[in-house]
């Protein structure tokens, strides 16, 4: 094998290769797999390019390596078991075994990365800046990043944002575990769009913030009166609510419902969370978000880099407006250790405007793979699901056209090698059970159409046992 160095990072080639090895492996019991150094001769690349390459796979739990012996893989049946018996555990665990496909992916940055140009770019910057000249210690974030995002959110001389106001962290959860202390939000109650992402339920349970959800329709509209009344009935102190497109809905609230929710928000000094993650990646030209609308001083949007990026940049970062000193002392206390380098790379990608021609392409793609997905769906899977038409985002959300409980449906696919994620991730009340979230930035190289098929014949199995 000869590896295409133009084309791709040589580790990510290596990788590919090592997962193919060990998917088509007929092996029953444990496998050795080659040495670095014999895997390093045989794919004419470093020895440090495939230790990294087995570092990715050690990391998903593919393989495991002993000191002196080097890498095995031991192969895992479908029908065994994971030990946790929480389910959003059980699903990302599954869905890393070796030879699942995971039709529950989220990430646009699965279809097309920009990790290439991110360390070359690193690379260059290493060259330039000696590791002596550069800051090891930066607790908000790189000034140079922060400046860029200030820029790219800023849009007029009232909607603006200062580099002060942008804090950089090392994921979403963790930026947003600060917020809300800095915030003194713990212990109140929030309201969310559902279904809503489970790392902002998550991380509102851990702060013991009492969740009211308000359902989303199949069009992206909210029952503005319900939302009223809750608002009027519930002592109310953030409201999470996406960008543009809903995440995991795929949806597009329209502009003048957007305006109304922040009016009310607005009237009662309800913070306002903005998720950002996939405020870029909407169907439709220049879609409205929340922000254009939002009170500025009430106002906190988070995001993170990897859904454009990819896995090589998984930091997260925040804007809010006058929390300086209470922020500052989060970010402090955490104290954080991120690679300033990678961090200026990053920058350089946005100042360049190389993340918005890469965001545009990918844009595209999504909207192709949207497009083939509901497609298999409609051909296989109508009888058996409604689907949401996506405005953007990376997944497809879908209702059981009969009561089906979406677990047990999961259960059955799992146990032939078909990982999906039912809809009651996305809920803290229980609800969504007879929904599933479906990616279309999944390995088209696989047989989809048949995944899908097997996912129709699921939900007809466990229909018939639904009394």
């Amino acid at each position: 094998m000869r590896l295409n160095k133009d084309s791709t990072f040589a580790y990510q080639a290596v990788y590919r290769y090592l997962v193919e090895l060990i998917d088509s492996s007929a092996a029953d019991g444990e496998m050795k797999l080659p040495s670095l150094r014999q895997l390093a001769l045989r794919l004419n690349v470093s020895v440090s390019t495939t230790k990294y390459a087995y570092a990715l796979l050690e990391d998903e739990g593919r393989v495991h390596s002993r000191p002196k012996l080097g890498y095995f893989y031991a192969p895992t049946s479908f029908a065994q078991p994971l030990p946790s018996t929480n389910l959003l555990d059980n699903v990302y665990a599954s869905a890393r075994q070796p030879g699942m496909l995971a039709l529950c992916s989220d990430a646009p940055s699965m279809l097309l990365s920009l990790e290439n140009p991110l360390l070359m770019m690193e690379r260059e910057l290493l060259r330039q800046y000696p590791r002596t000249a550069v800051p090891l210690y930066q607790p908000f974030g790189e000034i140079e990043l922060r400046t860029a995002l200030a820029e790219r959110y800023t849009r007029s001389t009232e909607h603006y944002w200062r580099p002060e106001q942008v804090y950089i962290g090392a994921d979403v959860r963790s930026v947003l575990q600060m917020s809300l202390a800095a915030l003194q939000l713990s212990g109140t109650a929030a309201l969310v769009e559902s279904p809503c992402s489970w790392v902002i339920l998550r991380q509102l349970q851990a702060a013991n913030i009492r969740v009211i959800e308000v359902p989303l329709q199949a069009n992206g509209r909210l029952d503005l009166q319900r939302v009223h009344e809750v608002l009027q009935r519930e002592n109310v102190a953030l409201a999470v609510f996406s960008s543009a497109v809903g995440t995991p809905h795929g949806s597009l609230m329209p502009a003048a419902d957007k305006q109304q929710l922040c009016n009310w928000l607005s009237e009662r000094g309800v913070w306002l969370f903005e998720n950002d993650s996939y405020g870029e990646f909407g169907f439709h030209a220049d879609p409205s978000r929340m922000r254009d609308f939002a009170d500025l001083d009430r106002l906190l949007v988070f995001s993170t880099f990897d859904k454009v990026i990819g896995p090589e940049a998984p930091f997260a970062y925040v804007l809010v407006r006058g929390q300086e000193v209470a922020m500052q002392r989060q970010f402090l206390d955490r104290a954080f250790r991120l690679s300033p380098i990678r961090q200026k790379a990053l920058a350089r990608l946005y100042s360049s405007r190389r993340v918005d021609q890469h965001t545009q392409v990918v844009r595209g793609l999504l909207s192709e793979r949207m497009t083939q997905m509901t497609g298999l769906l409609r051909a296989h899977a109508a009888d058996q699901l409604n689907v949401v038409t996506a405005a953007g985002g990376a997944t497809l959300w879908a209702q059981s056209v009969h009561p089906v409980d979406m677990r047990r449906v999961y259960e059955r696919l799992l146990a032939k090698g078909i990982v999906i994620a039912p809809g009651e991730l996305f809920s803290a009340q229980g609800l969504w059970r007879d929904c599933l979230r479906l990616s279309y930035t999944v390995d088209w190289s696989k047989d989809i159409g048949l995944a899908v098929k097997m996912l129709a014949e699921a939900i007809d199995q466990e229909r018939q046992l639904t009394p």
